[in-house]
């Protein structure tokens, strides 16, 4: 059965086109040092807002209309494959991504609930020897169901973390099955409301052994995947245990995982934070950490996770900046953890909204690898501190001075000069990049 009859492969027709179905900027084979376009981005589909988002929000319930909401259960489940499958070699995507109750459905017990796994994991891999698509990762679900109501792994209830850990443990194991070259873990509720019934350093505690357990099973599975950490604040707890780059890298670093953990970096989860996308892919860079990016954006009037596709080609910019000189994301991608609007319910927006992310991300790359290959922000930044260059600036960052030597210096200063920051004129030249590096020749 086909479940996109409207829609053919989606192919590359350059920035002219005006074929809503066909790519402007992306062009998978277009080489940009050394490396196809496709190869170095890496996208990603996930399973979970394009197969299985209803659009539901909190004050209505769900629109979209989707070929396979015919189907219940475990018919369903299959159904959803078939059309995943047919949406990922249409729109030419070479990796996809889900968490455990996404591909199969719950059972009334765990068992039950690993049986369907396995059921729609057969099917999967049946799947992927006929296609060139591949896994980004997997996940566990452990946010959703009533029993993760105190959280996970860092639950007040000892059964709950047990049944968590017994979770992660099948994914772990269909991960390796399905050669998925990622696990990420997303604490969705991996924190606390209050501390008023809070005994948080045992939970911190629970939470850095499962982590370590973890480790000590792929290990002896043979699961050589790059394990990932996902920052997120605020929702669904008040406080987060993975608030942001920086909070997830000091609990890492804390519990003695930051060699066997990278981060996952959101667009949406970072505004959340408080910060820019650029800002919390540039910690991570920056500290060795930057494992992989779910791509998308929020809506800045808006304050909950929103999960639009990402169209902001300023943030698509300087995300792609961030990754170009991080040499690469490895393992890692670009991962639209993104859902179509409430209003685009029909099946065909699924691949619109696809083509848009995509297309946003390859201007974003174009015009940063040209931002990078001219050193525009290299030499308004070298400029800026040149005063570290040499003298007691030099002294300073070769660990040479102390406060006796730094107090004679000042001392003997009778006139101190700042630089301008020019940040206007920064954000202009990257206005002008933006305009010109697809201008017609």
């Amino acid at each position: 059965m086909a479940y996109f009859e409207n829609v053919n492969k989606i192919q590359y027709e350059g920035q002219n086109s005006d074929n809503p179905f066909a790519f402007k900027f992306y062009n998978p084979e277009e080489k940009i040092n050394g490396q196809t376009m496709e190869e170095f981005l890496r996208f990603g589909v996930a399973y979970w807002h394009t197969f299985t988002q209803d659009l539901i929000d909190p004050f209505g319930v769900g629109t979209a209309i989707r070929p396979w909401h015919q189907y219940t259960g475990m018919d369903l489940a299959k159904a959803r494959v078939e059309a995943a499958f047919e949406f990922f070699e249409k729109l030419g995507v070479p990796y996809f991504c889900f968490h455990d109750v996404d591909i199969a459905p719950e059972g009334s017990t765990l068992r039950e609930s690993n049986q369907n796994l396995d059921t729609i994991v057969a099917m999967i891999k049946d799947y992927m020897k006929d296609s060139n698509v591949k896994l980004l990762w997997n996940t566990a679900n452990n946010f959703t169901h009533p029993r993760f109501v105190h959280g996970a792994a860092s639950s007040s209830n000892a059964d709950v973390f047990a049944y968590a850990a017994a979770k992660v443990k099948k994914q772990l194991e269909i991960g390796k099955e399905l050669g998925g070259e990622n696990y990420v873990f997303w604490g969705g509720r991996e924190g606390y409301e209050s501390l008023l019934t809070t005994d948080l350093k045992l939970e911190q505690d629970n939470l850095g052994k499962f982590f370590h357990m973890a480790v000590d099973y792929a290990k002896e599975i043979g699961f050589d995947a790059q394990f990932l950490i996902e920052p997120k604040p605020k929702e669904p707890t008040t406080h987060q245990y993975d608030f942001d780059s920086a909070t997830a890298h000091a609990f890492l670093q804390s519990y003695g995982l930051d060699k066997d953990f990278k981060l996952n970096i959101e667009a949406n989860h970072a505004t959340l934070a408080g910060h820019t996308f650029e800002h919390e892919l540039r910690y991570a860079r920056i500290n060795g950490m930057l494992g992989s990016v779910d791509a998308n954006q929020g809506d800045t009037l808006l304050g909950w996770d929103t999960d639009e596709f990402p169209t902001d080609l300023y943030s698509t910019t300087l995300a792609m900046y961030e990754i170009i000189k991080n040499g690469g994301l490895g393992s890692g991608g670009l991962n639209f953890d993104a859902k179509v609007r409430r209003g685009s319910f029909e099946a065909d927006d699924l691949f619109l909204a696809h083509i848009a992310g995509m297309d946003s991300f390859a201007v974003g790359y174009k015009v940063a690898n040209k931002l990078i290959e001219d050193k525009v922000l290299d030499k308004y930044i070298d400029d800026r501190y040149d005063s570290f260059k040499s003298g007691i600036g030099l002294d300073i960052v070769e660990g040479k001075t102390d406060f006796h030597k730094l107090e004679d210096h000042a001392l003997s200063l009778t006139e101190i000069k700042n630089k301008s920051g020019r940040l206007e004129q920064v954000k202009a030249t990257i206005n002008k990049y933006l305009l010109t590096t697809f201008a017609e020749k």
